[in-house]
């Protein structure tokens, strides 16, 4: 990494912004790291974590202000938060907008996005063909190959994606967009170790929890529907490679140009539900090892009337793969956590 930074972490006590952190401070800088959370309990573990050299601050993202005021302070800001949040992007970019007046430098914006801005309505009938990419577009390619500025502004993140391309475009900044896709694997970072960090992720473990519930592996429709995957370490060293390059000097590859996938591999809902179901059987909790639809009322019941789980989200990340990022795990190992999951579902269940 380069020379010292004055560092904004937003969600760096979440499943991953604390990964990503953790991967930040093994790196050993002597960068100074503002990590914003709203518990007292994990600000003093923060706190005692590196001294001197993170430090947190108590407050939520309903604290506008304070955001605002954080932003400005900062070099750069990891927005690892709330990727829907449209109040909490405008207050960053506004500090930000203060941070390029006072030093005549557009300060560093790392944007957690994600590939759920690429999905239909499926609901688990079908696999899509259409493919996006994160670097080039071949609209006539079989299956087509779709840039992201081919998506409508009422896409999923869309919204916040489209203003922090616009301040870019007005020179406040320089914006990095990541767009992670379901990430997998146990935390096992530094921060979740020490209790500040949640150790799951979400989709896969809700999947999880509703097939436990209802005894037995379920999914969306047929379960025909595509998703990328992406391991949590080597999402973690996605931020790495994008950050070394934001900081490099070179020019280019932000704003219109600044979309980054994670994933390395994809897989259908039936495939992964019927991996629950075996290990379900497999720990005597199911019968069973083959999925079923769930009903109108589990719908409602797990995924508060959504059909999100049912979709598809396409994608090739080639523009992280040109700067250098090399994920380590395959499709093979998205399915070999499942059991591991599981079990961490259980255990996690337990003490709830």
């Amino acid at each position: 990494m380069s020379a010292q930074s004055q560092v904004l972490f937003l969600g760096g006590t979440g499943y991953l912004g604390s990964a990503v952190l953790s991967r930040f401070l093994a790196l050993e800088t002597k960068h100074q790291f503002t990590v914003l959370t709203r518990s007292e309990e994990k600000a003093k573990l923060i706190d005692q974590i590196r001294p001197g050299q993170v430090k947190a601050v108590q407050g939520t993202h309903q604290d506008l202000d304070l955001i605002e005021k954080l932003a400005s302070e900062n070099d750069i800001t990891f927005n690892c938060a709330d990727s829907d949040d449209l109040d909490l992007t405008k207050a960053v970019l506004k500090g930000m907008a203060k941070r390029k007046n006072a030093t005549g430098h557009r300060p560093i914006l790392i944007h957690t996005s994600g590939t759920g801005t690429l999905i239909d309505d499926a609901r688990g009938a079908y696999p899509s063909e259409t493919i996006y990419s994160d670097l080039r577009a071949n609209p006539t390619g079989k299956p087509p190959v779709l840039f992201l500025d081919s998506l409508p502004p009422t896409a999923f993140h869309r919204n916040v994606d489209l203003e922090i391309i616009e301040a870019d475009k007005q020179a406040l900044i320089r914006a990095f967009i990541i767009l992670p896709s379901t990430i997998y694997g146990i935390n096992k970072t530094e921060l979740a170790e020490k209790g500040v960090g949640n150790p799951q992720s979400q989709q896969v473990p809700n999947l999880i929890k509703a097939s436990i519930d209802r005894g037995r592996a379920g999914m969306v429709g047929n379960g025909q529907n595509i998703w990328p995957n992406v391991h949590i370490n080597d999402t973690s060293e996605l931020f790495v490679k994008v950050y070394e390059y934001s900081v490099s000097g070179k020019k280019g590859n932000h704003g219109t140009s600044g979309y980054y996938f994670a994933e390395s591999g994809e897989y259908t809902q039936f495939a992964l539900a019927q991996t629950i179901g075996r290990v379900l059987v497999n720990m005597k909790i199911a019968q069973d090892t083959e999925p079923t639809t769930f009903s109108q009322e589990e719908v409602d019941k797990y995924y508060n009337g959504s059909y999100y789980a049912g979709t598809n989200s396409r994608c090739r990340a080639d523009h992280s793969r040109s700067i250098g990022w090399r994920p380590k795990k395959t499709a093979g190992d998205f399915f070999a956590s499942v059991e591991e999951e599981v079990q961490q579902t259980l255990a996690r269940s337990k003490k709830d």
